[in-house]
């Protein structure tokens, strides 16, 4: 299921150890890089490993991630499917961070609005109130990234404490020794 996209190092190295039929260092070197990077051909070649070591479910995820087409595919992606019971904000959640990360193509785009969806309705059926942790689970990989403005007043106020601590320290230290 390889593309037209050249190899990059990582797919190059996992592929040598898949060879040497050390399937799950292969697993491991595909998982952490395309967790990090939205690789293509890493993501594929991730699939093609999961599916020789019989993680379908696994593979099926990653698969519909890349769009790739095919009667293994669809075997995978149906594994994926009946493995999540077809939980939306679970399926969301199987996918690597780098394909949750925006911008998404339209079919990762259309599972996280049904994951949204699906999250939204079980907090109205259980009576949960906003902010939930099944809510937090589906920020975006990428809301984390730029300015923040309340770790700039978080880091405001510990300087200003360990500041005022010091001159306490120092006053204090003044009362106790004169002179």
């Amino acid at each position: 299921m390889s593309g037209d996209e050249p190899a990059s190092e990582v797919v190059l190295e996992a592929r040598s150890a898949r060879e040497a039929g050390r399937l799950w260092q292969a697993r491991d070197l595909l998982s952490a890089h395309v967790d990090a990077e939205r690789d293509v051909p890493a993501l594929r070649e991730l699939a093609d490993v999961l599916t020789e070591m019989g993680d379908l479910p696994r593979a099926g995820a990653i698969w519909f991630a890349t769009g790739a087409q095919g009667p293994e595919v669809d075997a995978a992606v149906a594994a994926w499917r009946e493995q999540t019971h077809d939980d939306f904000a679970a399926m969301w959640r199987s996918l690597p961070a780098s394909v949750r990360a925006a911008p998404r193509p339209r079919r990762v785009e259309a599972l996280r609005e049904r994951a949204l969806k699906a999250e939204a309705a079980r907090a109205a059926e259980s009576g949960a109130e906003e902010g939930t942790a099944s809510d937090v689970e589906l920020v975006d990989v990428d809301e984390g990234r730029g300015f923040d403005a309340n770790w700039l007043v978080a880091w405001v106020l510990a300087v200003a404490f360990v500041v005022f601590a010091v001159i306490g320290f120092v006053t204090a230290l003044g009362w106790i020794v004169p002179g």
